[in-house]
């Protein structure tokens, strides 16, 4: 059974069908990309996947479950996390502090024990330092865990989002095209970074990205998105070929 199968996925804004029948299946450990035009609808399916968008039709199954139109932390909570393409870290707050927030959920105390520093709040802060640690230490960050998010360069702020994200203990892993912004060296590493996090954590991982040569060099499977619908599925080098993917995407 694959991980995530959506069916008939939709969704329209006004008369605008921005997703129209959407199918996707993504099998458990794939490196699967989403690739289309500039306003084809890839960020809409994201935020239907996140729960940011309730689908007008379709299903979304989750390792099963269907989690089409739930909220956005029952979606978090059930296994789908995801990143930016406009990096979204709380820039004043350290970079550990960053990933201590998206532990909330599984090490938890009350607001008077927090208040009050009863001793169950310094056993649960423990837990969490050294969770967002283990984690930092995976990415190389550790060594700058108290400085602000907002002093690191910008290709370890793309790693800190990364393990923010992971920090949840999601199932799949969204990314909303990691490589934007970054330079040819950063984005070298950043395709060793998503390798790694897929060996290391056993993760599935969706991505958008609009650079060929990260799509080409690290999706092993790949879905085409033209004006809210699929254009071609399936293995990356195939789909690159294909000559209406050519002229919709590549623009010869």
């Amino acid at each position: 059974m694959a991980l995530l199968e959506v069916k008939n996925l939709s969704i329209a804004f006004g008369g605008l069908r921005a997703v129209d029948g959407f199918d996707i299946s993504i099998e458990k450990g794939q490196l699967y990309g989403l690739i289309g035009p500039n306003g084809a609808g890839k960020t809409t399916i994201f935020n239907l996947l996140t729960g940011v968008y309730k689908p007008n039709d379709g299903i979304i199954n989750l390792d099963g479950k269907n989690i089409a139109g739930m909220r956005t932390i029952d979606i978090n909570k059930a296994g789908v996390a995801r990143t930016f393409q406009n990096i979204r870290l709380f820039k004043a707050m350290t970079v550990l502090d960053n990933v201590k927030v998206a532990l909330q959920n599984e090490y938890r105390y009350s607001a008077l024990t927090g208040i009050c520093r009863l001793p169950k709040y310094f056993k649960m802060e423990k837990k969490m330092n050294e969770r967002a640690e283990e984690l930092l230490k995976v990415f190389d960050l550790d060594g700058q865990k108290d400085i602000m998010a907002s002093n690191l360069p910008y290709g370890k702020q793309r790693k800190l989002e990364i393990a923010r994200a992971l920090a949840t203990n999601p199932k799949m892993l969204l990314l909303d095209e990691p490589a934007a912004g970054m330079n040819p060296n950063e984005t070298q590493e950043l395709m060793d970074t998503i390798r790694f996090v897929r060996d290391t954590f056993d993760m599935t991982i969706l991505l958008i990205e609009h650079d060929m040569k990260l799509v080409s060099g690290i999706c092993e499977q790949l879905t085409v998105l033209n004006f809210g619908k699929v254009l071609a599925q399936g293995e990356t080098s195939v789909v690159l070929k294909n000559p209406e993917v050519i002229t919709a995407y590549l623009g010869e």
